[in-house]
């Protein structure tokens, strides 16, 4: 766009009035239009606007609703538009409040009255609905394929692991020997959650607004199915009141993301824990941490603590929305300009947590042997010898009662159940047998539960290659 050209359109924007206008005797305050202006944040909404535009400008053609000379100017002034706005060129008006009437404006400018008849037939208030539900659309198909990429990195991770023993732990107290692998792959399971909720949750963000108009729908011979074809919708919205004012799209999409964020919290709490050197199970890679301005031995996991933070701040965002529809009366209020800027947010940084995560994942050391000590710590075999003691037709609750006390006995001797000898075992049950010791290993209690979900190496290797199946 030339100079000439850029001028032309900043005079011919500060110059015109609003498009409502007619209605007041006087303008709005410059505090006013400060105040209720939403295109400092609503700009990005403009590829997805002009989108809706030129299906809506077809339609309105393939209707005779306006002349196919018409649309032909629609369609070039809308790519010209476009273009500039990719190559920053555009001038964003705030007397024009929105990214709506910025583009409305420009158009006119470029192809006189065919850029005023683009606005038949439809109000804001719908193009806008439509404009958010463009966007979130996109945004839920890439958030899900950056949820697969640190997916793959997590499996990747894991299949070096399934014979790496750790402890696993309730109430952060040492409970039962299982690999790290089938650590890792529980959260493989609820990031997999996270996809179908995803993919249910767009469904309904997949339902064409446009053609509500400002509340009623229109009196002009629309039709709301081409535009959902072109659009790529799976339908329309089947009540015009709930077309325009409805927002639960958008809090069902924010609940879905602090879902997420949710668990990449609890994963990052584990890292924080195991980096610590009384935990030394992991290291994160250097580019996601930071030192210390004065104590120069520190390596401290600022990422992983960030997502834990961020994650209130997400949930903030959920709340904010739900708040901000609790007392809305229909149809569409005012109210509703406060969506843009929580869901943009909730957008962003979900998808900057994911992608800073797998690359993350991808760069862990695992310290192998203190992960084993841990798991020699705690007694973690004791729910294997009470399990033998069953296996040899012992009543559970009096096996846990022998086991209780072969566990205070050891306890007193500072030794773990298996360095105790058969004789000391026995003195506790008389069912007790040379076989035990086999149960007594972490690796006998990790291999013993053979059944489908545990934690023996061939069932976790089965989740894993389910994984990777899944993944493709």
């Amino acid at each position: 766009m030339s100079d000439d050209s850029a001028f032309e359109q900043d005079q011919q924007q500060k110059s015109d009035k609003k498009n409502w206008s007619g209605r007041f005797n006087e303008p709005v305050s410059e505090l006013v239009e400060r105040y209720t202006a939403s295109i400092n944040f609503d700009q990005r909404l403009a590829e997805y606007d002009i989108q809706g535009s030129l299906a809506h400008a077809k339609m309105l053609a393939a209707q005779g609703i306006i002349s196919n000379e018409d649309l032909t100017a629609i369609e070039q002034g809308l790519h010209q538009i476009r273009n500039e706005i990719l190559n920053h060129q555009f001038i964003w008006s705030q007397q024009l409040e929105d990214v709506h009437l910025n583009i409305e404006k420009r158009l006119t400018v470029l192809i006189g009255d065919a850029g005023k008849r683009l606005h038949t037939g439809r109000s804001r208030n719908d193009q806008v609905a439509t404009d958010i539900r463009l966007f979130l659309r996109a945004s839920i198909d890439n958030i899900i394929n950056l949820i697969k990429a640190m997916l793959q990195a997590l499996v990747n991770l894991a299949q070096q692991h399934i014979h790496t023993v750790m402890p696993g732990f309730t109430h952060l107290q040492v409970a039962q020997p299982i690999s790290f692998a089938h650590h890792l792959m529980a959260y493989f399971e609820m990031l997999k959650r996270d996809i179908e909720r995803l993919i249910d949750c767009r469904k309904r963000v997949n339902q064409l607004p446009l053609g509500a108009a400002a509340l009623a729908g229109t009196s002009y011979p629309i039709n709301r199915e081409l535009v959902a074809q072109i659009l790529g919708f799976e339908g329309v919205c089947k009540n015009s009141l709930d077309a325009v004012s409805d927002r639960d799209f958008a809090i069902e999409f924010c609940a879905c993301a602090a879902v997420i964020m949710t668990h990449l919290s609890r994963m990052s709490e584990e890292f924080i824990l195991w980096m610590n050197p009384l935990f030394g199970f992991i290291q994160l890679a250097d580019r996601f941490c930071t030192g210390s301005s004065i104590m120069p031995q520190k390596k401290n996991p600022d990422v992983p603590e960030l997502v834990r933070g961020k994650t209130g701040r997400i949930n903030g965002h959920l709340v904010a929305l739900l708040t901000l529809m609790k007392a809305q009366p229909l149809a569409y209020n005012k109210d509703n300009q406060e969506d843009k800027e929580p869901l943009f947010d909730t957008v962003d940084t979900l998808t900057d947590t994911l992608r800073i995560y797998t690359d993350m994942l991808a760069g862990i050391q695992v310290n192998q042997e203190a992960m084993r000590q841990a798991a020699l710590q705690g007694y973690a075999t004791a729910t294997d010898l009470a399990d033998y003691l069953v296996k040899k037709g012992i009543p559970f609750r009096d096996a846990h009662e022998v086991v209780a006390k072969t566990v205070q006995f050891a306890e007193q001797q500072g030794c773990d159940l298996n360095d105790l000898e058969l004789s000391e075992l026995q003195q506790f049950s008389s069912h007790i047998e040379p076989d035990i010791f086999a149960n007594l290993t972490l690796e006998g209690s990790m291999e013993s539960r053979k059944h489908t979900g545990g934690t023996a190496s061939h069932q976790v290797q089965t989740a894993i290659n389910e994984a990777k199946q899944w993944l493709c």
